[in-house]
């Protein structure tokens, strides 16, 4: 694993170890967020879940995964931290139609059966898309779709790279001011969509997701991409 991806990796560790020590209940889903709550689609973008087979790929404490499979679907949610993942098997022990999985998500999907739905709420761009999308792409049945939410714009106004390169962001404990470093794969849209299209995926819609808060710059973008058929 890349040392940067190495970074994100331990910081994730360190945040799900975090929040093991807190007691804080997080509620179910109410309503579906790529990001930021009560803005953007939900998970309508999904389409028709039952009977498919479907990924989550950076799942942390797999409410998201937990939501898709009560709607019928059989889900796998992998994440690469071991306290994220203990999260998610202490709250989801034997839910019916999930699948956790503690992996690399380019390993996992290189040993996979092809999905019919990957998706992924804000957690690809911790991963180099120059590794996972070729893994991606395969892991993905002709037909399939993949559909994903990442950080186009941060709260001091970043904008996007317009190099495949990665960034310093720092991702803040919650309850604490403490903030952990990692480094994010922040793209133009112009970037992902030529990313996705060299590894055979075709980008159908791209759609912003802005901070309410007229203080906050912060903005996501919402991509919605499919595997064609022949």
């Amino acid at each position: 694993m890349p040392d940067y991806e190495t970074q994100n990796l331990d910081t994730w560790t360190a945040y799900g170890a975090h929040q093991l020590t807190r007691d804080v209940v997080l509620p179910e889903l109410d309503q579906w967020a790529w990001t930021i709550t009560g803005v953007g689609p939900g998970s309508e973008v999904l389409g028709e879940v039952r009977g498919l087979r479907v990924l989550e790929l950076g799942s942390g404490l797999g409410r998201h995964a937990a939501s898709v499979a009560a709607m019928g679907a059989s889900v796998t949610a992998v994440d690469s931290s071991p306290t994220q993942h203990q999260r998610a098997v202490a709250r989801y022990p034997g839910t019916p139609g999930l699948h956790l999985v503690c992996a690399d998500a380019v390993a996992h999907l290189s040993d996979a059966d092809p999905y019919d739905l990957i998706y992924s709420v804000s957690a690809v761009h911790f991963t180099d898309p120059r590794r996972l999308l070729p893994a991606l792409a395969q892991g993905l049945k002709p037909g399939g779709r993949f559909v994903f939410s990442v950080l186009h714009t941060n709260s001091r106004g970043d904008g996007p790279s317009d190099a495949v390169i990665a960034r310093p962001e720092a991702l803040r404990l919650p309850g604490t001011d403490q903030e952990l470093p990692g480094h994010m794969w922040v793209l133009t849209p112009q970037l992902w969509e030529g990313l996705l299209a060299e590894h055979g995926l075709v980008l159908d819609s791209v759609t912003a997701i802005d901070a309410p808060e007229a203080d906050n710059r912060a903005s996501y973008r919402l991509y919605v991409s499919h595997r064609p058929a022949a």
